[in-house]
């Protein structure tokens, strides 16, 4: 498995690999200040990469709209990163290049698009549906049948009641508390949720 970038998530994606006793094939960077990730070595570019089409590859990278312009640069990719120690329903529905990390726990007839970010004690209840390139921080709770557009990012500690509707490229601060509906692009904060301003994407 190959590893596109090279900072704090990524340490943490190479962790779940080898717990997982996958072999880490390349790291990928185009910085060229970073030499090594956690002792391993780091190359730096993305064109050499992509002349390896036939290779696995997870997109360590945080930003949903950074992680979404690699994943149209570098092209298909079948591959999933499940933590072991995550728990995940078997009616539950994981997308491509989507990581899934430690204590995770997703329930039953919940779907979870591609590129997708369950990041660690994260929460989802059932028949919830994450669009692409959502990110889910640490510790947040979604009730069941909560609805989460494109590139959404829900801050770390937040919580979401039950059959709420996120829209896309939206924003939650940590520690909120989402009671209302969320429209496209809206930055929220607080508890109960307020909208403070609006992304520009």
């Amino acid at each position: 498995m190959h590893i596109i970038g090279a900072g704090g998530h990524a340490k943490v994606v190479l962790d779940i690999l080898l717990e997982s006793n996958q072999h880490i094939s390349g790291i990928w960077d185009e910085n060229s200040n970073l030499k090594f990730l956690l002792g391993y070595t780091i190359y730096g570019d993305f064109k050499a990469f992509k002349q390896l089409s036939s290779e696995q590859f997870v997109i360590a990278i945080g930003n949903n709209f950074i992680r979404k312009q690699m994943a149209s640069q570098l092209g298909s990719n079948k591959a999933r990163v499940i933590h072991p120690r995550s728990v995940i329903s078997k009616f539950a529905k994981i997308g491509i290049g989507t990581v899934v990390m430690a204590n995770v726990t997703v329930n039953a007839d919940t779907l979870i698009g591609d590129y997708v970010i369950l990041n660690t004690n994260a929460s989802v209840d059932h028949e919830c549906k994450l669009a692409d390139f959502v990110h889910i921080s640490p510790h947040v709770a979604l009730g069941g049948n909560v609805s989460i557009g494109e590139g959404t990012h829900i801050g770390i500690g937040s919580s979401v009641i039950q059959g709420i509707n996120i829209g896309k490229w939206a924003t939650v601060g940590a520690g909120a508390v989402i009671i209302r509906d969320i429209p496209d692009y809206a930055v929220v904060v607080g508890n109960p949720g307020r909208i403070i301003k609006y992304n520009k994407i």
